[in-house]
């Protein structure tokens, strides 16, 4: 790769595969270290922040890289598998240096870093910062403002400010690297961010987005995030969780910030939150959520198929729906039966849903507690199970993942498996 080098967006790395010398994958891009100089030289790029399949993120020196090409990197396929922790004189540039706000040294003008480009110094394996990709800020035109400001590409030295703090650092630019991400992922991300970073980057995802990424997070990154938050946005992000894990997530506030979010929230989500609450923790009626899908005894297969459809929904919740007599809404009249996804396939769409009930399996008590309810997804080989009460109502269901996420270490999103049974050697240091 000597010679001409070429010169490679840094957004175009994320989440790109990392690959071994023999073809097998070892991880995935997730961010990029570099090493900020005096007089405005372009940092030195380090090495890469790689994600292991175990969540494990490790550093991998760029002089480990043997070629960055076709959407991938290959490496050595000598890794050094130590937890990758960030010291102060470093940068992870998708984190920390994209969004930043930074002055041109021509004009004094204030821009925005959508993006930094990186390229291989001839004739050696350093790399470096090279040029950066701004957007100036947006112009006034009397009451009227352009969409967006110019975007332009300039040499690292022709911007001054990176070595400053900055607070109120936007995240359009290093959402846009993650936005393929499954919630699980981007929780991971967040988990690794600074405080500051990752109340920035909570504040510009979508209520929606965030909702399903704090369910992903540990409790304490959960409180953090939420605390972050304004008060009203808070309730409406909690009204787009899960209602047993805005439950969860409450239960675990001081009784006046509770009440006052369950205040915020639409009088028919708090009510469901507030009922899950009254359950002891770890029982059948503290696990549930309160929307599974109920259909009357008059639905039919295609009804029922239309509704597993529904893209909102978690697998273990598609896997099967639950007929009951009217209300429809939980707590609902009395509990039929189940009927699990593989029976809907085998009948013709027009078949009652009442002629093919799994009417045998006995019901979850919301008082039930964690072993038992274990035992009973593992003799029945379910992944989601009916919560009923004593006067024959449908209260909920419980998932597979909830049971599971209460049985694991409460620290089970940073456990991974030992590094020895990735092939990979242990060697000692953090970079070359």
């Amino acid at each position: 790769m000597a010679g001409a080098a070429p010169r490679i967006f840094v957004s175009h790395l994320s989440g790109i595969a990392v690959f071994d010398p023999n073809g097998d994958q070892v991880g995935r891009v997730r961010d990029l270290v570099a090493m900020l100089r005096v007089s405005r030289r372009p940092p030195r790029l380090l090495g890469l922040v790689v994600e292991l399949s175990t969540r494990r993120r490790i550093f991998l020196p760029m002089t480990r890289v043997t070629g960055i090409e076709s959407g991938q990197v290959i490496t050595t396929g000598v890794l050094n598998v130590r937890r990758f922790e960030q010291r102060p004189t470093e940068r992870l540039v998708l984190g920390e240096i994209l969004d930043r706000r930074v002055r041109l040294v021509e004009t004094g003008e204030e821009v925005t870093v959508l993006d930094v480009s990186i390229q291989q110094l001839p004739a050696r394996r350093d790399w470096e910062i090279d040029r950066i990709f701004v957007r100036k800020s947006t112009p006034k035109r009397g009451a009227f403002r352009r969409a967006k400001g110019e975007a332009i590409t300039v040499d690292w030295s022709g911007v001054d400010g990176f070595n400053l703090e900055e607070h109120g650092q936007g995240a359009e630019s290093l959402l846009a690297t993650f936005e393929q991400l499954r919630p699980a992922d981007l929780a991971n991300v967040l988990h690794h961010l600074s405080p500051k970073r990752r109340a920035e980057v909570a504040a510009a995802l979508s209520n929606e987005r965030l909702a399903d990424v704090l369910e992903e997070l540990p409790e304490d990154d959960q409180i953090e995030v939420l605390g972050k938050l304004k008060e009203e946005r808070a309730a409406d992000v909690l009204e787009e969780m899960d209602p047993d894990d805005a439950a969860d997530l409450l239960g675990e506030l001081p009784e006046d910030d509770k009440e006052r979010l369950l205040d915020l929230m639409k009088p028919s989500e708090a009510a469901d939150v507030r009922r899950l609450m009254a359950y002891e923790d770890r029982t059948a009626g503290g696990l549930m959520t309160t929307e599974p899908i109920v259909l009357r005894p008059d639905s039919t297969v295609a009804e029922a198929l239309a509704r597993i459809r529904n893209p909102d929904l978690s697998p273990a919740l598609a896997a099967q729906v639950y007929v009951c007599r009217p209300p429809d809404e939980t707590p609902t009249g009395k509990y039929l039966g189940t009927i699990h996804f593989q029976r809907l396939l085998r009948d013709p769409p027009y078949t009652m849903v009442s002629s093919i009930l799994d009417d045998d399996l006995q019901a979850l008590t919301p008082e039930a507690e964690l072993p038992e309810i274990a035992g009973f997804f593992a003799t029945y080989d379910m992944v989601a199970a009916p919560v009923v009460d004593d006067s024959g109502s449908l209260l909920g269901a419980v998932t597979v993942d909830d049971v599971l996420d209460h049985m694991l270490p409460e620290d089970w999103r940073e456990q991974e498996f030992h590094p020895e049974s990735l092939g990979f050697a242990g060697e000692v240091g953090h970079a070359d």
